[in-house]
C-alpha cells in the first residue's frame, strides 16, 4: 500500500514528532508513504484572499501526485480536507478546471483528477482496518485514558470528508484509540473546535475554547488529550500556559498524536515516537514504555 506523504506547512516545522510517529507505524503496518520533493503548500491558507490562486495551488500538488501515480496521505487535517475539496470542485466546475490547467501549463503540469486525498487517520481506520492494527499490538496500554479530539476539518465538510464519521457522532478516532487498549473518554466538549482558527485574531476567544476542553479532560481525569491535527496542537500544547494563566489554574494535560499512542501499543520506544519533542508529558505511560535500563 503505497501514498505520496503530504507533509504540509505546519508538520516539519512545528510538529516533527506526529511526522517521526507516523512514519515509524506506517513502516510497522506495512503502509509505504513516499516523499515527492515538489510539493509545496496545499493552498488553504490563500482560500480568504484568493479562492482561484489557493485552488491553483492545490491543484499542483494533486498534479504531482497524478504524475507519480500516488493516492495522497495528508497528516494535517486542514491539508487533508482542502485537497480534498480542490479535487471535488475541479472536478465538478469545468469553468475552474481550464483556467487552473492554464496556469499549470506554465510550470508543465495537467491536473486531472484521477487521485485521491486521504487523512493518515482514514488510511489507519479503513485501508489497514481495526482487525490487522489489533493483530500488531504488543504492548496495549490497558489502565489508561485518552480524550480523542476529532477537530473541525477531519470530517467537515462532509461533501468532501468522504463520510468516514457521521458529523455529529464521529467514532473513528475513538475506536482507533480503544484498539491500542486504552479507554477512550467520553466527554461534553468532544465536538468543540480548538479555537485555532480564531488565533490570529481574536487569542482571548481562541483561549478560551481550547480551555475549555482542557479543563474538561482535566476534570474527569483523562491521561491525556490525543490529536490527529498539527494546527490543533497549536492550540492545546503550545497555549496551554496562557490558558493556564488565563484561568488562573494548573492543568497540564498531556499532549499527544494518535500515531504517538499506538506506535507506544506496536512496541515502540518513546524516543522512537518522539516524545522527547512533547511539552506536557505522562510519566506514567512514558515509564511503562520505557526500553529496559532507561
Amino acid at each position: 500500500m503505497k501514498y505520496a506523504f503530504f507533509l504540509g506547512c505546519t508538520v516539519p516545522v512545528r510538529n516533527l514528532n506526529y511526522e517521526l510517529s507516523a512514519r515509524w507505524v506506517a513502516r510497522q503496518l506495512g503502509l509505504e508513504l513516499v516523499d515527492l520533493d515538489d510539493f509545496q503548500c496545499c493552498g488553504f491558507p490563500l482560500k480568504s484572499i484568493n479562492n482561484f490562486d489557493s485552488l491553483v495551488v492545490a491543484a499542483r500538488n494533486l498534479a504531482l501526485a497524478e504524475q507519480a501515480g500516488l493516492p495522497v496521505c495528508t497528516l494535517c487535517s486542514a491539508c487533508g480536507a482542502f485537497l480534498s475539496e480542490a479535487n471535488h470542485l475541479l472536478l465538478q466546475r469545468s469553468d475552474l478546471l481550464n483556467p487552473v490547467n492554464d496556469r499549470l501549463k506554465m510550470v508543465g503540469l495537467e491536473y486531472k483528477g484521477t487521485t485521491r486525498v486521504k487523512h493518515f487517520i482514514r488510511i489507519l481506520y479503513e485501508e489497514i482496518g481495526l482487525k490487522k492494527i489489533r493483530e500488531k499490538i504488543t504492548r496495549p496500554l490497558y489502565g489508561f485514558t485518552f480524550a480523542p479530539h476529532y477537530g473541525c476539518h477531519y470530517i467537515k465538510p462532509a461533501r468532501t470528508a468522504g463520510g468516514i464519521d457521521p458529523v455529529e457522532n464521529p467514532k473513528s478516532l475513538t475506536e482507533l484509540i480503544e484498539v491500542t487498549g486504552a479507554n477512550a473518554l467520553q466527554y461534553e466538549t468532544l465536538l468543540d473546535c480548538c479555537g485555532g482558527s480564531v488565533l490570529g485574531i481574536k487569542e482571548d476567544l481562541a483561549n478560551t475554547l481550547a480551555g475549555n476542553k482542557l479543563s474538561e479532560v482535566d476534570r474527569l481525569g483523562g491521561n491525556g488529550l490525543v490529536l490527529i491535527c498539527p494546527f490543533c496542537n497549536v492550540m492545546f500544547e503550545n497555549q496551554q500556559k496562557k490558558i493556564e494563566k488565563r484561568l488562573g489554574k494548573k492543568i497540564k494535560v498531556p499532549v499527544l498524536y494518535y500515531p504517538q499512542l499506538l506506535g507506544l501499543a506496536l512496541g515502540a520506544s518513546p524516543d522512537a515516537l518522539g516524545f522527547k519533542l512533547n511539552r506536557i508529558k505522562d510519566k506514567e505511560l512514558l515509564n511503562r514504555h520505557a526500553p529496559p535500563g532507561t
